[in-house]
């Protein structure tokens, strides 16, 4: 593994505040008073299902029985993972809205597969930042009791202890930090986004993708980020990668710097020299004006383009890390039959 010295770290100013390793645009688009009316109070009726996204529900007997290799996508981007025996969970989120309080703000597509309670004792929890579409308080509180450790982000251990996880649980990293556990490999790897969760706090925590290693086995989580030349720096270290999780959902003209479009997430696949690409971000919450189902039409689109083989399993549905596949296109039938009926009231679970 060629040293560490070449990479770069972790960057936090004089004033507490991390800082990306590309600086934003002076001419980028930024959102102005329209767009963020549009955003919260006229956006477009087909950036949300009709009826409720389909889900494969999942039981407590079926993950006993799962082999090493098995993966579940629970919604957005938490997915959960059998490795070594072990479980091991991305940023849950289980709560009904990505938003403070639970009586407004982005309300999801579907019911969780499974219920926390329902979980087996997980080897741990990896989270990329704070927003709330990535960190639910509730769900971690739930899960403090029944995972054995949790690898944050600078800054994000801090908040899960004053939210009553046990200090000796917790494992905070900066970029290129890792840790090896039960003979799994994870660094914090950098991202080019965002933090907060609050007027006074933005990015006073650290954003960060995740690289998870078992023996020659290279998984690359990507949390939230723009399109940056880190993902090329993260595939020449650490690739090929037999498996990307990224971010393809939630982009607009007006928030590059912080979020990808498709076309950017299957290029971002590329530069880390990725094999399988599994999208993620997207079908569960809505966040952006795009239509619902675009994120998957376009990302599977370009990966026929450009030779790349892209997963898009239901929610709840195994993919194989073994035997990987395609899945379904099951969004396709809801998305005719919303074009067909772009008046009908919303009515989901």
């Amino acid at each position: 593994m060629p040293s560490t010295s070449t990479r770069p770290a972790t960057t936090q100013g004089p004033d507490g505040r991390f800082r990306n390793t590309v600086p934003r645009s002076a001419g980028a688009l930024a959102p102005d008073a329209k767009v963020m009316w549009d955003f919260f109070f006229n956006k477009p009726a087909n950036s949300e299902p009709i009826a409720s996204v389909p889900v494969h529900p999942i039981t407590r007997a079926m993950l006993e029985e799962a082999p090493d290799g098995s993966l579940y996508r629970l919604g957005h981007s938490t997915i959960l993972l059998k490795l070594r025996g072990g479980w091991w969970i991305t940023d849950p989120v289980f709560c009904e809205r990505a938003s403070p309080v639970q009586f407004a703000g982005p309300r999801r597509f579907h019911a969780p597969p499974i219920a926390i309670d329902e979980l087996p004792p997980l080897d741990g929890v990896i989270l990329s930042h704070d927003h709330y579409d990535h960190l639910d308080y509730r769900a971690v509180r739930q899960l403090a009791g029944k995972s054995k450790v949790f690898l944050t982000t600078l800054g994000v251990g801090d908040r899960l202890i004053g939210w009553g996880v046990p200090a000796d649980k917790v494992l905070q990293h900066g970029w290129w930090q890792d840790v090896e556990i039960n003979g799994l490999r994870f660094t914090a790897t950098p991202a080019q986004h965002f933090s907060g969760r609050g007027l006074r706090d933005g990015n006073r925590t650290l954003w960060a993708s995740w690289v998870i290693e078992d023996g020659d086995q290279r998984i690359f989580f990507s949390g939230d980020s723009g399109y940056f030349p880190g993902f090329a720096e993260i595939g020449k270290h650490f690739g090929p990668f037999d498996l990307t999780l990224m971010e393809t959902g939630a982009y607009n003209e007006h928030w590059p710097y912080v979020h990808m479009h498709p076309e950017q997430t299957i290029q971002a696949h590329q530069d880390l020299l990725g094999r399988w690409l599994l999208p993620i971000h997207n079908g569960t919450f809505n966040l952006s004006m795009h239509p619902w189902w675009d994120p998957f039409e376009r990302i599977v689109q370009l990966g026929r383009e450009r030779a790349v083989p892209v997963a898009t399993p239901m929610m709840g549905e195994l993919f194989s890390l073994q035997a990987p596949h395609t899945g379904s296109r099951w969004w396709q039938d809801m998305m005719v039959a919303q074009d067909a009926a772009p008046d009908v009231a919303l009515a989901r679970y």
